[in-house]
């Protein structure tokens, strides 16, 4: 394998729940709070956690739930204002309901006073070992009061300037519904704020006139228990009935770079929101972060983007762009209009491989949806986990953490685009945790938990797995193994060729539908990709079709080919005329990774 400069890497992403990372307490009560509980600090990354996180084969660290967001605490002697646990999820808070842009969330820090300094402390140590930070940005939605007291001199707050007399104005930063207060939801299926706790401010009101749309666009002034009911949606010059009050990009602006989209904005008119947005992200970019996540990218205007991202590009060329996004049809709008690095590929990457693992699909999905992106496949980001999904390990998922790995490895493997994980689940954690807020099967985003698994890696603080079990060893093994050759293998920065429709036409009876085969190559650098998504033994004779033959220019005779995923017996390649086969024996749930 020739050697791969760092420019040339492909992205992993591992994202981190920053408030849990670090946590020791292992009490884990429902609704505990954070002396209970515990909370993980700045801190506790240490260089010890971030050179495993590197050499486990990350290039990017996302660090979740930074930006000051709203939380059931008191830090009033730090002049911040008390959170109302009516319009907080949970006690710790939801990281996507931020009630302060320029500054982080104080739970994290272990002087309060100096907060920012701890997290570029961080975000120095990270930078140290040549890693990339990303932060979110949430420009859909902020806290329900939203209250910048860290914001620089000449910026003003969001919503201070707005005509709160009309639901709309173009340069209102929310939107309002006149005449209206603003109601509590009504909890639902056995939560109350806090748990039932008492508390001075959990009395079923929350005072705001008028009222604000909600983040998830409910109009109501009481929105519903299940709309987004802790955040105010943010208006970015998009009336009620879709008109848009600011210019459109000309269509031939798919086909331009940032430069061009920047200076298409240049003396243009904007709504005030997109200023603001820019600015607080031209601050974070000025204090050293490499990068954004997106919050529910697609419910902001694609024009935004191109006058956001374009200015972010021509303070930081290299800055990593990722948009949470979940409608196909608009992918490449983002891409191309909104200058985005990478989209989620949820909707087709992610549920197609969960389907599969879970029994509801088959492989013969797949080619379809690769074929069908295969314009786009570098910008695409894939993963098995994040914060809103399900563990793999839970119940609810895969169950056992080992029969989702051949979905990891095509995840990991399948096009030139980014790959990501999220904390512990490279050691199978479950999130069976009844945190509170947050229920099991996934790992709280609201409350203040232990994760189990990611603790005995943790160790105490050493980092270093010695708590961890023998089984759960074997799977971070694995994933180090797996990230590090989709991080650095020059094979994986070229082209693809399916292989899976060939051998279903060629050979149906042995190469079955829970079976998933390609090869991906660059010059001389070859890998052939073949997973068992069966809980069956798989032994097959594997076809390489004409075209893989021809493309790859590859000899007549034999050949030896070496699986560096890890398993000890050696594959054989052989060509005869236009074609060639290799004899492959897979047990259940295994994958290989062919190096020829």
């Amino acid at each position: 394998m020739s050697e791969i400069s760092a420019v040339e890497q492909k992205p992993v992403v591992y994202q981190m729940m920053t408030r849990l990372f670090g946590n020791k307490v292992t009490t884990n009560k429902p609704w505990g709070t954070k002396e209970e509980n515990g909370v993980g600090k700045f801190n506790d990354i240490t260089t010890e956690a971030l050179m495993e996180l590197k050499a486990l084969g990350a290039t990017h660290l996302w660090y979740t739930g930074v930006p000051h967001h709203a939380l059931v605490g008191d830090y009033t002697k730090y002049g911040i204002s008390l959170d109302d646990p009516d319009v907080v999820k949970g006690r710790a808070g939801s990281p996507y309901a931020v009630k302060d842009y320029y500054n982080v969330n104080p739970d994290l820090a272990v002087d309060v006073t100096q907060r920012l300094q701890e997290f570029k402390a961080l975000i120095d140590r990270t930078h140290s070992l040549g890693l990339k930070v990303i932060i979110d940005l949430v420009p859909n939605h902020v806290a329900r009061r939203y209250n910048s007291i860290s914001r620089p001199a000449g910026v003003k707050d969001l919503g201070e300037d707005d005509d709160v007399s009309v639901e709309f104005h173009v340069n209102n930063n929310f939107y309002y519904i006149p005449g209206k207060a603003f109601q509590v939801p009504e909890w639902r299926d056995g939560y109350r704020p806090l748990g039932g706790e008492l508390h001075p401010l959990a009395d079923g009101k929350f005072e705001e006139y008028p009222a604000k749309w909600t983040g998830n666009g409910s109009r109501s002034p009481r929105p519903d228990f299940y709309d987004w009911y802790e955040t105010v949606k943010v208006n970015y010059g998009v009336a009620p009935d879709g008109t848009k009050h600011f210019p459109q990009l000309p269509a031939d602006y798919r086909n331009k770079d940032y430069r061009a989209h920047f200076e298409f904005w240049k003396g243009k008119t904007v709504p005030d929101t997109w200023v603001k947005f820019r600015q607080i992200a031209e601050y974070w970019i000025d204090f050293g972060v490499d990068g954004f996540r997106y919050d529910m990218a697609e419910m902001v205007p694609v024009e935004f983007w191109s006058y956001m991202n374009s200015a972010i590009k021509m303070k930081k060329p290299d800055a990593f762009l990722l948009a949470e996004i979940y409608n196909p049809s608009i992918y490449r709008d983002y891409i191309y209009l909104g200058k985005m690095d990478y989209l989620y590929d949820k909707v087709e990457m992610y549920d197609t491989l969960r389907h599969i693992v879970e029994g509801r699909g088959n492989a013969d999905h797949l080619p379809a949806i690769i074929e069908r992106n295969a314009d786009i496949h570098p910008k695409l980001l894939h993963f098995l986990e994040n914060h809103d999904e399900q563990r793999i390990a839970s119940p609810a998922f895969a169950g056992d953490p080992f029969k989702a790995l051949p979905a990891m490895v095509v995840s990991a493997t399948v096009d030139k685009g980014a790959t990501m994980i999220y904390f512990g689940q490279e050691v199978g954690e479950q999130g069976a945790e009844d945190a509170g807020f947050g229920k099991p099967t996934r790992t709280s985003i609201f409350d203040y938990i232990g994760v189990p698994a990611h603790q005995r890696w943790m160790n105490g603080g050493k980092f270093d797995g010695g708590a961890l079990t023998e089984r759960e060893k074997e799977l971070r093994n694995y994933y180090k193994t797996l990230l590090n050759i989709a991080r650095s293998h020059p094979a994986l920065r070229g082209d693809y060729i399916d292989l899976h429709l060939f051998n279903r036409a060629e050979n149906p009876l042995e190469y079955h539908n829970k079976l998933f085969s390609y090869i991906r190559h660059k010059g001389l650098n070859r890998l052939l990709v073949v997973v068992n998504f069966s809980d069956k033994n798989s032994d097959f004779i594997l076809k390489l079709s004409p075209e893989a033959v021809k493309r790859l220019q590859l000899a007549q005779g034999k050949f030896p080919g070496k699986d560096i995923l890890g398993r000890n017996n050696g594959f054989t390649i052989e060509v005869r005329g236009q074609s060639g086969r290799v004899s492959v024996h897979l047990e259940p749930f295994q994958s290989a990774i062919i190096e020829f």
